[in-house]
């Protein structure tokens, strides 16, 4: 075989296809970069059962990070002077919008017009002054809207039209001033029940400037206006039951002119507080309700009181009275002579020093009394006159004293509120003919002594509240009478024992309040809580209960109260570290929460919620703890909620083997965490509310999860995230944390596919391009590489050659080297030649044969022709011999 063999040079199939794929490739993965992703980490907010809570948070604009799903957006207290356009655009199911107390003077056209589930809109206190065209366009499923206490003066006629179903409308506090306004708004509101215009310095009211108007109105609030002339000539309020015509703080009299008696025949109740009208007037508006009268409100009468009470009373079906702030100071024996049919009294505010014994004895069916905030300095006499009285209200007087005789024969009265009010001690009979007694109040006095008032009379008294007084210990028996008493009050007293048998008799109690007293742990080891058999939650904050030791008690405090659901034991003012028994929760089954907080603790046996098998809700913030056990948790799956803020713990990791599954609510503030783990958030797979507010976080790659987690994550809401700041590197402190560039840090997976398939896609075309233009070329340059190599191993070996030359030729120069070259070198020279077509070794590469002829000769001898030059194989063994 000779060296003129020819390469295929035929072009390599599918080259621009594979080209065009990686370029598809590429494109698809820059894509998926740049797709959005809606987190969960609220910049300014937090959300609360589908409530985005905003409140007082300084905003000046509304937050766009809300997510679409909230039912209720609550942004009151804020600093927003405008509404735009698209601030509600992204809110379609919202029900509630509350934009109270901001500064907001405009709002764009449209900004309410995707907000077609709401349902309730708040704008009081804030700085509107006109209602402009379609301004609540798109409202039309809103029921009450609140815009009281602006600067409102024009309506537009059309700024209501889409209201259709509006049915409470309060634009009190305003300064519409006539009533034509007020027309132009309820004119597109046919549902309306409810219309509150108190204080726009309505001057005049005209029934026929309310023509075509509501017919549903039920209640209508025209209180405070200074209103000369009230003027009703048509029915324009048939069916209105709750009416508001008090007057105002101006000095001017109102003229009432309502001829037909029938246009306000339904009113129910009706309130004149302060107005300020002629008596034949007044007279002839309380005529006018005559047949339907059943409240009335005279509060603030500055004349002809004692007449009006006549005159209201004569009414027969008039039944509650008010007549708070009208200064009386002596209720006479004859004030109430014709109220027969009251049964509601309310004398609240009146600076009463005395009520005659007469005073209320022809309110024999009246059941409410309400004498508090007056000046009585003991339980007036009249109140024993009435045998029907069921709810008698002496707070906030000056009773320093309570006689045996004071509730004589109010065998009716079901509650009595006493509460603050000066009374140190009580005695044995001066509840004794309470017997349906079921509420009494007596906080806020000076009560330093029971003297036995409870230990029998009250057999159906369900509520005590002695807050607030001077008791400083709790005697055996002391509560024996209270059967059926399920609330009891004892906070703030000043209680430092507890006798055993102390609550005996309380076997359907099922709340104790004792926080803020002065009560030590040795009075719970005497089995004190014992007889509370159905108690549900007891309150032991800010005593000084406190345990020097974690070991086993002799006798758990609480081992009797196994339908305990709520346990509070934080200290305040109590010094010294503490710990709690192992054993301090033994007994308590079916405790739900725990409220371990600031009691100064230093560690947690364990063991100590293995009495606890249901506690959903576990605070143990504001201690010194520096370690927890996973083991601690391990009794308690079914905890949802758990408050670990301000404590020593410098991280979180006992959670990843706690295998707390429902953990729903985490509140970890102000501690030292300084990297919040991909394992420690993966091991919590419940959790939706997350609180890390003031820890020290470490601004780096070991934090890179964390900030990807908080901006992608759908599931939990970490509060205040934006706020996070930085504490190490110190070249990084006070930097916000999500400000943090992370690129550096993570391993994109999706970006090494992508480079992966690029690659793959790449090398697959570079070996097909290769393959087809370019393998003869490979192909020689291996086997020149192998010939340099071969050169170099052997070039200073100086074994004898087979021939003295190889004759490099073209197969068509091969008769020439036959008869002219072959006779004269060898036969006339002598030499020994090597030809290819004769000395090559059979089945050998050729490539291979070459190499040994050249490197076997001591010299190349190359017959240049045409052909030659034209030969690949050719060209390549005058190479490998060069």
């Amino acid at each position: 075989m000779g060296c003129g063999v020819k390469e295929d040079k035929t072009t390599a199939p599918g080259g621009r296809k594979y080209f065009e794929l990686i370029v598809f490739l590429f494109l698809l993965n820059i894509i998926s970069f740049v797709v959005p992703i809606t987190g969960f980490a609220l910049k300014t907010c937090r959300i609360s059962y589908n409530i985005a809570i905003c409140v007082r948070n300084d905003l000046r604009a509304v937050p766009r990070d809300i997510p679409s799903t909230v039912e209720a957006f609550d942004l009151s207290s804020n600093k927003i002077s405008r509404i735009q356009e698209s601030d509600f655009k992204h809110l379609p199911v919202l029900t509630q919008l509350d934009l109270n107390r901001n500064y907001i003077s405009q709002i764009e056209s449209g900004a309410f017009a995707n907000l077609t589930s709401l349902k309730r809109l708040n704008l009081n206190n804030n700085k509107l002054t006109e209602l402009g065209e379609d301004l609540f366009h798109g409202l039309s499923n809103l029921t009450e809207l609140r815009i009281m206490s602006n600067h409102i003066k024009a309506v537009a006629s059309t700024s209501f039209k889409s209201m259709t179903r509006l049915k409470l409308l309060d634009i009190s506090h305003n300064k519409l001033q006539h009533i034509t306004k007020v027309h132009s708004i309820i004119q597109h509101l046919p549902h309306l029940r409810e219309l509150y215009i108190k204080n726009n310095n309505l001057t005049t009211f005209h029934s026929w400037e309310l023509t075509n108007s509501s017919l549903e109105l039920k209640y209508v609030d025209l209180s405070q206006n200074p209103i000369s002339v009230f003027s009703v000539t048509a029915d324009v309020f048939p069916n209105l039951t709750w009416f508001n015509i008090g007057g105002s703080p101006r000095k001017q009299l109102m003229k009432w002119d309502v001829r037909n008696k029938t246009f306000l025949s339904r009113v129910s109740t009706l309130d004149i507080s302060g107005l300020q009208m002629t008596f034949d007037d007044i007279k002839s508006l309380l005529e006018t309700v005559n047949s339907s009268l059943t409240s009335l409100r005279m509060n603030a009468m500055k004349q002809h009181l004692p007449a009006l009470i006549n005159i209201s009373c004569s009414i027969p079906t008039m039944s509650t009275l008010q007549l708070r702030y009208n200064k009386l100071r002596f209720v006479s024996s004859g004030l109430f002579k014709l109220c027969i049919n009251v049964t509601e009294l309310d004398l609240t505010e009146n600076k009463i020093r005395n009520i005659h014994d007469s005073a209320f004895r022809s309110l024999q069916r009246l059941r409410i009394l309400s004498l508090s905030h007056n000046r009585l300095s003991s339980v007036p006499a009249a109140t024993r006159n009435l045998p029907t009285l069921g709810e008698l209200d002496l707070s906030s007087n000056n009773i320093s004293k309570l006689g045996c005789d004071d509730f004589t024969n109010q065998t009716m009265l079901r509650q009595l509120s006493l509460y603050q009010n000066s009374v140190s001690a009580l005695s044995e009979c001066v509840f004794k003919d309470l017997i349906r007694l079921q509420v009494l109040k007596l906080q806020t006095n000076r009560i330093s002594n029971l003297n036995g008032a409870f230990q029998k009379y009250f057999p159906k008294l369900t509520k005590l509240y002695l807050n607030k007084n001077e008791l400083m210990a709790i005697k055996q028996g002391e509560f024996r009478g209270l059967q059926s008493l399920q609330n009891l009050s004892l906070h703030e007293n000043k209680i430092d024992t507890l006798e055993n048998g102390c609550f005996i008799g309380l076997t359907n109690l099922t709340d104790i309040l004792l926080q803020k007293n002065h009560i030590k742990e040795n009075e719970l080891n005497k089995g004190v809580f014992n007889d509370l058999i159905n108690l549900r939650r007891l309150d032991l904050r800010d005593n000084c209960i406190k345990y020097n030791s974690s070991s086993a008690l002799p006798y758990a405090p609480f081992s009797q109260l196994f339908r305990l659901e709520t346990l509070a034991i934080p200290l305040q003012h109590c010094k010294g570290k503490s710990h709690l028994p192992r054993n301090f929760l033994q007994g308590l089954t079916n405790l739900l929460v725990f409220n371990a907080r600031n009691i100064q603790l230093l560690s947690l046996h364990k063991d100590m919620f293995n009495y606890t098998p249901q506690l959903q809700t576990l605070d143990i913030s504001s201690n010194e703890l520096m370690d927890l056990s996973p083991e601690l948790f391990s009794p308690i799956q079914n905890l949802q909620s758990l408050y670990v803020s301000r404590t020593s713990l410098r991280s979180l990791n006992y959670l990843t083997d706690a295998n707390l599954t429902k953990l729903q609510f985490l509140q970890a503030r102000k501690n030292q965490y300084s990297v919040i783990s991909e394992e420690i958030i993966q091991s919590l797979p419940a959790l939706v509310y997350v609180d890390l507010q003031g820890n020290s976080f470490t601004c780096g790659c070991d934090n890179a999860w964390l900030l990807k987690w908080i901006v992608n994550n759908n599931q939990t809401q970490v509060f205040d995230a934006y706020n996070f700041e930085c504490n190490y590197p110190v070249n990084l402190k006070g930097k916000k944390l999500l400000d943090l560039s992370i690129q550096s840090c993570s391993v994109d997976i999706e970006f090494i596919y992508f480079i992966s398939t690029t690659c793959t896609i790449l090398l697959s075309m570079v070996v097909s391009f290769t393959y087809h233009f370019l393998r003869w070329h490979l192909a020689y340059a291996y086997y020149l590489f192998l010939a340099f190599l071969f050169d170099t191993k052997h070039k200073n070996k100086q074994a004898p050659n087979q021939y003295d030359a190889f004759i490099s030729y073209n197969t068509h120069d091969e008769p020439w080297v036959i008869r002219e070259l072959l006779p004269k070198l060898e036969g006339e020279q002598g030499w020994r030649l090597c030809l290819h077509h004769r000395d090559f070794e059979p089945g050998k590469p050729i490539v291979d044969n070459i190499t040994d002829a050249i490197y076997g000769s001591r010299k190349t001898i190359c017959v240049i022709s045409r052909r030659y030059l034209d030969s690949e194989w050719c060209s390549r063994e005058i190479q490998v011999a060069r």
